[in-house]
C-alpha cells in the first residue's frame, strides 16, 4: 500500500466528486444524488440535506479539479489555504468498520468543509511523499476526469474501463486501416 487506507479513500473520493461534473454531464444535480455520493463514499457526520448543502458541495468541485493540475508549490499553497479556511484540527478517531484514522474537522462541520479538508489532508500525504505524479487526468482525448494512480507500476492512464476500451478500439481500428 502506497498511502494509508484513509488517504487512498479520500483521494479516490475527491476524484469521484470531481468526476461528477464533466464536459457534457453533471451527476450531482439533486440532493438525492448527493445522498448517493455520501453513502457510496461513507461520509459520516451531520447533514442538512438541503439545496444549500448541495450547492456548497457542487461549488467545491472546480477547486478540487484544479488540484489535479497544480505544480507542487501552488498545490501546497492551496492545500494550506483549504485547511486554514476550515479551521482544520487533525485528530484520531474510530467509527464503523474503520480503525483509528484522521479526521480534521468536527463531525458537525458543513459537509463541503469536511469533504474539502479530507481531500486536503490526503493531498498533504501525496505532497510529503513526493507522489504528485499519482494524480493525473484521463488520457482519453475527449475526457478530462481526475485519475488517482495507485498502481505499483504507475501505469493507470484512464479514469475508467470505458475510456480505456474506447481508446484501445480506436487505436486497433487505426492500425488495421
Amino acid at each position: 500500500m502506497l498511502f494509508a487506507h484513509d488517504t487512498e479513500v479520500a483521494l479516490n473520493a475527491a476524484a469521484a466528486l470531481v468526476n461528477t461534473q464533466g464536459r457534457d454531464r453533471d451527476l450531482l444535480e439533486t440532493v438525492g444524488q448527493l445522498d448517493e455520493v455520501v453513502r457510496e463514499w461513507g461520509w459520516t457526520g451531520s447533514r442538512r440535506r438541503d439545496r444549500a448543502e448541495l450547492d456548497e458541495v457542487r461549488a467545491l468541485r472546480p477547486l478540487l479539479r484544479r488540484l489535479w493540475r497544480m505544480d507542487e508549490d501552488a498545490l501546497v499553497k492551496q492545500v494550506n489555504g483549504m485547511l486554514r479556511d476550515a479551521h482544520a484540527l487533525p485528530q484520531l478517531t474510530a467509527h464503523g468498520e474503520w480503525g483509528y484514522h484522521l479526521h480534521a474537522t468536527a463531525s458537525n462541520a458543513p459537509l463541503a468543509d469536511r469533504m474539502a479538508v479530507e481531500a486536503a489532508m490526503a493531498f498533504v500525504d501525496v505532497i510529503r511523499q513526493g507522489e504528485l505524479d499519482r494524480l493525473q487526468v484521463c488520457d482519453a482525448d475527449d475526457c478530462d476526469d481526475a485519475v488517482v494512480d495507485l498502481s505499483k507500476n504507475r501505469s493507470k492512464r484512464y479514469c475508467s474501463t470505458t475510456c480505456s476500451n474506447r481508446v484501445n478500439v480506436a487505436a486497433f481500428r487505426a492500425r488495421h486501416r
